[in-house]
């Protein structure tokens, strides 16, 4: 089963999918962008604060490292029968580049496809919060980040306001695949939540 999370900055995601990965020793694990040496090399120039990018080089970068993490780590781990939890994939593209920077969707909707072998994910879970809260836990989270990884988190609140709607969107639109979780409250309460998805969406994922 192939599990992709998502959301906007700060919204816990990565917390939530680490503490998923150790009730799931067996899941393969992987991020967007990076997963392999060459997208890791791509994710140092998408992330850093000093990066300039133009946005169609930007969603093309995403689309690389992307299909480097399709071919080299999802498809054989889906191949093997394994689980594969993903932290962010195609819908983040869609999301800030397309939401976001306000490019073209259908063309995006394209270069994901090409790019994975049209792979889509079997659930995706989406964890949602008011954007401002969201923004405040990332850049209070970047200024203690041993690598600088904050380009998105300092782009003003109407962009992150733009992204938070498109996945809301998104998942509006793919109900049997997404499943939106209350991000607010403590680690363990939203921990709880996702548990409860996963019990009902994916009952043979948990132990």
């Amino acid at each position: 089963m192939f599990i992709t999370f998502e959301g906007i900055e700060g919204s816990g995601k990565t917390t939530q999918l680490r503490r998923l990965a150790e009730r799931l020793p067996d899941a393969v694990v992987t991020k967007e962008p990076g997963g392999t040496p060459t997208a890791d090399r791509i994710r140092s120039i998408l992330l850093e604060t000093s990066s300039t990018i133009d946005p169609v080089a930007e969603v093309l970068l995403f689309a690389a490292s992307r299909r480097q993490n399709v071919v080299e780590v999802i498809k054989p781990a889906l191949a093997a029968g394994r689980v594969v939890l993903c932290d962010r994939y195609t819908d983040a593209t869609l999301a800030y580049q397309g939401f976001g920077r306000r490019l073209d969707l259908d063309r995006l909707r394209w270069l994901n496809d090409w790019a994975t072998l049209s792979l889509r994910p079997d659930l995706t879970l989406l964890f949602d919060l008011p954007e401002e809260t969201g923004l405040a836990r990332a850049r209070q989270r970047n200024d203690v980040a041993p690598v600088d990884e904050g380009r998105f988190e300092s782009e003003d609140l109407r962009f992150h306001r733009r992204v938070r709607e498109g996945y809301l969107s998104l998942a509006a639109a793919e109900p049997r695949r997404y499943a939106v979780i209350d991000a607010r409250g403590t680690e363990e309460e939203v921990f709880a939540r996702m548990l409860e998805v996963l019990r009902d969406r994916a009952p043979g994922v948990l132990p």
